[in-house]
């Protein structure tokens, strides 16, 4: 259940002050108006800055530009993975870095480049 307050000074725009209930699993439920203030939606992340004072403020955490959900899912997938068995973790074989180079040669890539329209 959570509690709210208005609070209006002469000289200060209206304060919202939002109660809400840590459960026992140290979970609790964003009030609607917080949700509505930050334009939360389902599955969205929050941010918290905690100031020395200990006062806590929290911001809705905008998405890094032109991410991949599903290249952040694999790449995820691998550092659990490397972190789970590291011990499956290999230097790359000599001849498979010898065959690499020859088929790449002096290649030069620019990642900043943009594709062309037709996408090849």
């Amino acid at each position: 259940m959570s509690k709210t307050t208005l609070l209006k000074d002469a000289d200060m725009p209206a304060t919202l002050e939002i109660d809400s209930t840590l459960t026992d699993r140290y979970q609790t439920t964003v009030p609607e108006p917080v949700r509505r203030a930050l334009s939360l939606g389902k599955r969205d992340k929050i941010h918290y800055m905690i100031q020395p004072d200990g006062v806590v403020l929290m911001k809705r955490k905008e998405p890094l530009p032109d991410t991949d959900s599903v290249l952040e899912s694999f790449l995820g997938f691998l550092a659990r993975d490397m972190a789970l068995h590291p011990q499956h973790i290999e230097a790359l074989d000599a001849k498979l870095v010898h065959r690499i180079r020859a088929l790449v040669g002096d290649m030069s890539v620019d990642l900043d480049a943009a594709l062309p329209d037709d996408g090849e």
